[in-house]
């Protein structure tokens, strides 16, 4: 497996992954969705610009790395899609955080024309996305598992094979699950301990030394234990990791 197709390379994860791609030797062909400059750098690295998502079913794999599965299939079925010049043996890969039961839908649509597709969705930032070392939970066959896995680990630091195709997604919404509750129980009790007048930073403190602490749980108190709104995540992201997004 030598040439692979990127779609979704000038997103804030797509282009972190796309370059780790490159770098670690790989040929890579790129679709552009709607700017060019995000991926100049890709092009000057040696990654080759084509026209429509079709034109990436001459790759032996192609990533796929957008919203959600409306988008997923578009860029597989649609009038320009990947199936309209399919070739036997194609891998088609979907990062994305996409519905399981499309997967499966697009899964069937692709084994009809000889096309293997595995889900292979994400965790982690695009800060690990440009650092290559994203997490992933690959729905495949084994068999499909080891041919890709070289592919996955340029641009991740731990892949995990769960299951046959459809098991990455489905794991994928129960970790977005667990999350969440996660998120939603660190602002309750920010929310009750800031109402019953105690210092909630002495919360956190006792919470990261026990079997509860988290890496959300600092994420929520970086951004202002609940006085400051989402768009501070940008703030938060920058305590914790020293990276800054949008500032030259």
């Amino acid at each position: 497996m030598k040439h692979i197709g990127f779609v979704g390379a000038s997103g804030l994860m797509g282009h972190g992954m796309a370059k780790n791609i490159r770098a670690k030797g790989f040929d890579l062909s790129i679709t552009v969705h709607k700017r060019l400059e995000p991926v100049q750098d890709l092009l000057a690295a040696g990654a080759r610009q084509v026209a429509a998502h079709a034109d990436l079913a001459a790759c032996d794999a192609v990533v796929i790395c957008v919203t959600g599965s409306p988008q997923v299939e578009a860029v597989v079925a649609g009038p320009q899609g990947l199936l309209s010049k399919a070739r036997r043996g194609l891998i088609v890969i979907d990062t994305s955080t996409s519905e399981p039961d499309s997967t499966r839908r697009l899964a069937a649509l692709c084994a009809e024309q000889g096309v293997v597709y595995v889900d292979a969705p994400l965790t982690r930032t695009p800060v690990e996305a440009e650092q290559g070392k994203l997490n992933t939970m690959v729905g495949a066959s084994q068999a499909v598992f080891e041919q890709i896995a070289p592919l996955l680990q340029a641009y991740c630091e731990n892949v995990f094979h769960v299951g046959e195709t459809g098991a990455g997604h489905v794991i994928k919404l129960l970790n977005n699950f667990v999350a969440q509750a996660i998120c939603t129980a660190s602002a309750e009790a920010f929310a009750v301990g800031t109402k019953a007048g105690v210092d909630v930073r002495q919360l956190v403190r006792v919470v990261s030394a026990g079997g509860a602490n988290s890496g959300l749980l600092h994420l929520a108190a970086a951004l202002g234990y609940g006085n400051e709104l989402v768009p501070s995540l940008v703030k938060a992201q920058a305590q914790l990791n020293g990276v800054r997004i949008g500032q030259g």
